[in-house]
C-alpha cells in the first residue's frame, strides 16, 4: 500500500515537471529562434543492499527542428536555413544562437537582441560609417548579406558572418534567452552547408496545438493519479482502523 502511494506521488511529480516544460514552450511561441524542449523519462532498476529498486530519471532535450522563416524586409534580420548557428560574443563568452534579429549600434557593430556581438571570420562584425552616406555619391548606403554570410557595404566586402555547427546537438546547454553553449567535448566547427537569408528571421519551432494537447493529457493523467492516491489513502486508513480494534 505504501509503495502504491510512493508510485502515485512520483508520477505526479514527473507530470508536474512535464507541465513546466510545456508552459515554458508556450511562453516562447513568439520568441525568434527559440527551440522547444521535450521531457523523456527512463526507467531503470538498481540493486541496493541486495534488493532491486526501480527508479526513473528525466532527460530534458532540445528539439532542433527548423522554425518557420518570417519576412520583415529589415536588412539586419537574418535567418539560418540549415543546422548551423550564429556565434555571439556575450561579455567575453562565446554563445550560439538561431535568433537572427540583429541591429547596428552607434559604433557600427552588429549586435543581437541581447546586445551580444555577432561574430565574423575576422572577429565582431563592424560596419564603419554606415548610414553616413559613406559612398561619397550622395546616395544611401546599401548593406547586403549574401547566402554564405558575406557582408557587403556598397559592394565592398567587409567580412563574413561566422556560421558554426556542433558535433553533438543533444549536448548543447541552454543558457539565458535564446543562447546555447557548447561545453567541453562538443566540438564547434565552421558550417559551410547552412545559408543565411537576409530580411528574414527564424520563428519559434513550438507548435501551440501540440503543446496544448500534451498539456491536456498530462492534466488528465495527474487527476487520475490524484484519484488513485485518494483511494489508496482511504484503504490504508480503513486497514489501520481495523488493526487498532485488535
Amino acid at each position: 500500500m505504501i509503495d502504491r502511494l510512493k508510485l502515485s506521488m512520483r508520477t505526479m511529480q514527473m507530470l508536474t515537471r512535464a507541465q513546466e516544460v510545456i508552459a515554458n514552450n508556450l511562453a516562447n511561441i513568439n520568441t525568434p529562434g527559440y527551440k522547444g524542449e521535450k521531457l523523456f523519462y527512463h526507467a531503470f532498476t538498481s540493486v541496493v543492499n541486495g534488493k532491486k529498486v526501480e527508479n526513473v530519471y528525466a532527460n530534458q532535450t532540445v528539439q532542433m527542428q527548423q522554425g518557420r522563416l518570417e519576412s520583415t524586409g529589415n536588412p539586419y534580420d537574418l535567418a539560418i536555413e540549415g543546422n548551423g548557428f550564429f556565434q555571439i560574443d556575450k561579455n567575453g563568452q562565446m554563445m550560439l544562437t538561431r535568433n537572427g534579429r540583429f541591429h547596428v549600434d552607434s559604433s557600427g557593430f552588429l549586435r543581437d537582441s541581447y546586445d551580444g556581438l555577432v561574430e565574423g571570420d575576422s572577429g565582431p562584425i563592424q560596419i564603419p560609417g554606415f548610414g553616413q552616406n559613406g559612398n561619397g555619391a550622395g546616395k544611401m548606403d546599401k548593406i547586403e548579406i549574401a547566402k554564405d554570410g558575406t557582408v557587403r557595404l556598397n559592394d565592398r566586402i567587409l567580412d563574413k558572418i561566422k556560421l558554426v555547427k556542433v558535433s553533438n546537438v543533444s549536448l548543447l546547454k541552454r543558457m539565458s534567452g535564446t543562447y546555447f553553449k557548447a561545453e567541453s567535448g562538443n566540438d564547434i566547427e565552421v558550417d559551410t552547408t547552412s545559408q543565411v537569408n537576409q530580411g528574414y528571421y527564424e520563428g519559434s519551432n513550438v507548435s501551440p496545438l501540440k503543446e496544448m494537447v500534451k498539456m491536456t493529457k498530462n492534466l488528465q493523467l495527474f487527476e487520475s493519479q490524484q484519484r488513485v492516491m485518494k483511494s489508496n489513502e482511504e484503504a490504508l486508513s480503513q486497514a489501520t482502523t481495523k488493526l487498532g480494534q485488535f
